[in-house]
């Protein structure tokens, strides 16, 4: 039995923010792994929830419900790079060169590997699950998907 929860990143981002991720819900993560153990077969699944978001677009639908706007100014990876190197030296660095490195790439569960629905499991979006999260009842208006 083999299950990956976190795909492999798939391709190099095509610019600063424009890196896609696919978050998955943990509950839906922790329901898949009990059924994963519950095969008797092995088998690998890749876990993307149920949409896919750009760096930009995550930190704009978590504002959302805040009721803030995030400022996002485009930064070089460079510049992360070189400001994460000197984080590094810290007991407790906020950023990590390694970090940095994944922020490049995307991460989205690899078409026709099996997945959440393979183990008939409807994933949970970001937008019903954030409420909870950040204490407020009711749910947050869609945004448009990735092209």
């Amino acid at each position: 039995m083999t299950i990956a929860p976190l795909p492999l990143p798939s391709r190099v981002s095509r610019a600063s923010g424009q890196t896609q991720l696919q978050p998955a819900y943990v509950e839906d993560v922790a329901d898949a792994i009990a059924r994963v153990m519950q095969n008797a077969q092995s088998l690998m699944c890749e876990l993307g929830g149920p949409r896919v978001y750009t760096y930009r677009s995550l930190l704009e639908v978590i504002a959302r419900p805040l009721g803030k706007k995030p400022r996002l100014v485009p930064m070089p990876f460079g510049l992360w790079h070189a400001l994460a190197s000197v984080a590094e030296m810290l007991p407790e660095p906020p950023i990590t060169r390694n970090q940095v490195e994944l922020m490049q790439l995307d991460n989205l569960a690899s078409p026709g590997v099996p997945g959440f629905g393979d183990l008939r499991i409807s994933s949970t979006s970001l937008e019903d699950t954030l409420p909870s999260i950040v204490g407020l009842s009711g749910g947050l208006p869609r945004v448009p998907p990735v092209p």
